[in-house]
């Protein structure tokens, strides 16, 4: 309920992206927020007032006379109950219009009269390809921009009118993602986050290789959770299937040392790199380039290894490591002794902190248990959904990478 306690209002104005609002609204309820939609002439021309009225379980407002305010103000006091106003789907025409200061409806004389600094507003812009490039539109989310409004971007694809490019709203779970985000602090405002998620797979031939059971959930949760923190986020993931977090640029590879190579590329831009990717030790020393057969004779075949290069200990003794340039973090999945070989490890790394947990007790599961180990001990963070424990160790971090720059 990431949501819980917040009050949105859900502004709607005219767009064929008016259905998305009702999944939108949806989802809203479903993190916890009570909604109150209010809609203009227009939007009521693509979906009805009674249609939102059903989802949200509160009656929709849509005029300004609107005689159930008792001081026939609903501008004022619909604005001042909630903790945002977002717009979705918001077209070019109101845009402009905010941009102008003009209040010929209620939802733009809600986004005029709210206060400033304890309401803000959220659009999320749907409209034609032509119409979203076109130089006005453009300027107008400048000033937008530079006036508090938070833009949420627009999506790639089929328009209604037949062509495609961008201009399209955002999806619902997409909005939905970045609504949460916005309420997150953004204690890692300024920063580059490099993580790797995942396991490894090392060929043994082309049809078969070395994995591990590590599904890549806790790194990815770290990679959004970082992101909602206000960071700029590289995501270097193993083969997974997961969907890439809001915001987060994703780099997928196979290998050990592909996420070698990849990190080594990206890591110099970074402030913090979290190592959470379960990085296979060895590999086979050669690759075989056709299937291994069996034969009637029962000889098993013999593979020589090679050990892997270890990433997080390149990293943590570069010069920008040391020099307290790079904050760099370690993750151990042990099968037992958690925090015996934590401790171990993070000596051996050479890093300042390490964060242990029991892989087969959480190797693709959604929840998990950490163990933060530092110079001064080891920290517990309790069994919890993984994006928690996520969004917990970030803030234990940010709060570590804030006394080490000051």
């Amino acid at each position: 309920m990431d949501l819980s306690g917040k009050h949105i209002v859900l502004g709607l104005t005219g767009g064929i992206a008016c259905y998305k609002a009702a999944e939108l609204c949806r989802a809203l309820i479903n993190e916890g927020a009570t909604v109150q939609v209010v809609m203009t002439q227009a939007a009521a021309e693509f979906i009805t007032p009674v249609t939102m009225q059903a989802l949200s379980g509160r009656t929709v407002y849509d005029s300004q006379w609107d005689a159930r305010e008792a001081n026939n103000m609903p501008h004022i006091n619909l604005s001042r109950e909630a903790d945002a106003i977002l717009i979705a789907p918001c077209s070019a025409d109101f845009m402009a219009k905010l941009l102008h200061g003009r209040a010929d409806d209620l939802l733009s004389l809600m986004c005029l009269a709210r206060p400033i600094e304890s309401v803000p507003l959220l659009l999320a812009p749907a409209m034609n390809r032509e119409m979203w490039a076109h130089p006005a539109t453009q300027r107008n989310m400048a000033t937008l921009k530079t006036d508090g409004t938070k833009i949420l971007g627009v999506g790639n694809g089929d328009q209604a009118c037949g062509e495609t490019g961008d201009g399209r709203m955002l999806e619902p779970q997409e909005l939905l993602q970045d609504v949460i985000a916005f309420f997150h602090p953004k204690v890692l405002a300024g920063h580059h986050v490099l993580v790797t998620a995942g396991p490894t797979f090392e060929a043994i031939d082309p049809v078969r290789g070395i994995t591990n059971l590590s599904s890549g959930k806790m790194g990815f949760a770290i990679a959004r959770a970082a992101q909602e923190a206000g960071a700029k986020v590289t995501l270097i993931a193993g083969p997974v299937s997961l969907p890439t977090p809001r915001g987060v640029m994703r780099i997928n590879v196979k290998s050990a040392q592909n996420m070698l190579d990849a990190t080594l590329a990206h890591v110099d831009a970074a402030t913090m790199f979290i190592a959470t990717a379960a990085v296979a030790d060895w590999r086979p020393a050669a690759q075989i380039d056709r299937k291994i057969k069996k034969d009637a004779s029962g000889a098993v075949p013999q593979l020589q290894f090679v050990e892997n290069a270890d990433i997080l200990a390149n990293v943590a003794k570069s010069p920008r490591a040391r020099s307290g340039q790079l904050f760099c973090v370690g993750f151990a999945a042990e099968s037992h002794d958690l925090l015996a070989h934590a401790t171990a490890k993070r000596a051996r790394k050479g890093v300042p902190v390490l964060v242990g947990n029991i892989g087969p007790a959480t190797f693709g599961q959604d929840e998990n248990a950490l163990l933060v180990v530092d110079v001064h001990g080891a920290t517990e963070i309790p069994r919890n959904s993984k994006l928690a424990l996520a969004r917990t160790l970030i803030q234990n971090l940010a709060g570590r990478l804030a006394v080490q720059t000051v």
